[in-house]
């Protein structure tokens, strides 16, 4: 374990809970948690989040666990988690290149990043084109970032899973309007209980007519970072 210097708690901080309307759309407290998100009407026709809230069968963990605590979830792999890095790595080896890899990426791992991206909730959020407000690390300084574009692949030890730099944080999210679309997410899960899933898609369109006019599709769980799928969009 590495003892910190300092905690900070932020749960206390009002501004970053709660969901309203804004910027024709609706801005989502980083702090909001997942069964305040799931009763909110200003998020019912979000449908692939409220999928994602049932699916996660764990009473305490939708009572107290947040949206933005999912976003920057660190990923579950167990060499991570047992102190080798991100990249998994011990005497110049990758660990789950030569190990126990079931969990771990089937896509974009030709790099030194094995391990998949643990949010739940992005694979979603980015097929309804959301974004992130990054804040700090000076004051007052803000940046809202798309969030597609907030997680990244790391090539060595000492990189992280998103843009992140020391000192900042998410604060809120913003969805779109749902005028006109439609959405769904779907997970695969291992066990029947309280389990992160093995492979996950969400898909947000736009019918006209009966015809799908726009698609966005994103695959969860099986990368280093959630992936768009532009080819299987463009097919429907």
């Amino acid at each position: 374990l590495v003892p910190p210097d300092r905690v900070v708690d932020i749960n206390r901080v009002d501004t970053f809970r709660g969901i309203v309307p804004a910027g024709g759309g609706v801005i989502v407290g980083a702090l909001t948690t997942l069964e305040e998100a799931a009763e909110s009407p200003l998020l019912a026709d979000y449908r692939s989040l409220i999928d994602i809230v049932d699916g996660v069968r764990s009473i305490q963990i939708q009572s107290m666990g947040t949206i933005g605590g999912d976003l920057c979830h660190l990923p579950n792999c167990w060499y991570f988690r047992n102190g080798y890095g991100l990249l998994g790595i011990e005497n110049g080896e990758s660990l789950p290149e030569l190990g126990d890899n079931r969990y771990h990426a089937v896509l974009g791992n030709r790099g030194p990043a094995k391990f998949v991206s643990a949010s739940r909730f992005a694979p979603p959020c980015i097929a309804w084109n959301a974004r992130v407000r990054v804040i700090g690390p000076e004051a007052g300084a803000e940046e809202w970032v798309p969030l597609e574009y907030f997680y990244v692949t790391p090539k060595m030890s000492n990189h992280g899973v998103t843009v992140l730099k020391p000192g900042q944080l998410v604060s809120h999210i913003w969805l779109p309007d749902t005028q006109g679309y439609r959405s769904g997410a779907y997970e695969v899960l291992e066990t029947t209980g309280l389990d992160w899933p093995l492979a996950a898609a969400s898909a947000c369109i736009s019918l006209q007519q009966g015809t799908v006019a726009e698609a966005q599709i994103v695959l969860g769980h099986v990368a280093p970072t959630p992936g768009v799928a532009h080819e299987a969009a463009s097919a429907i």
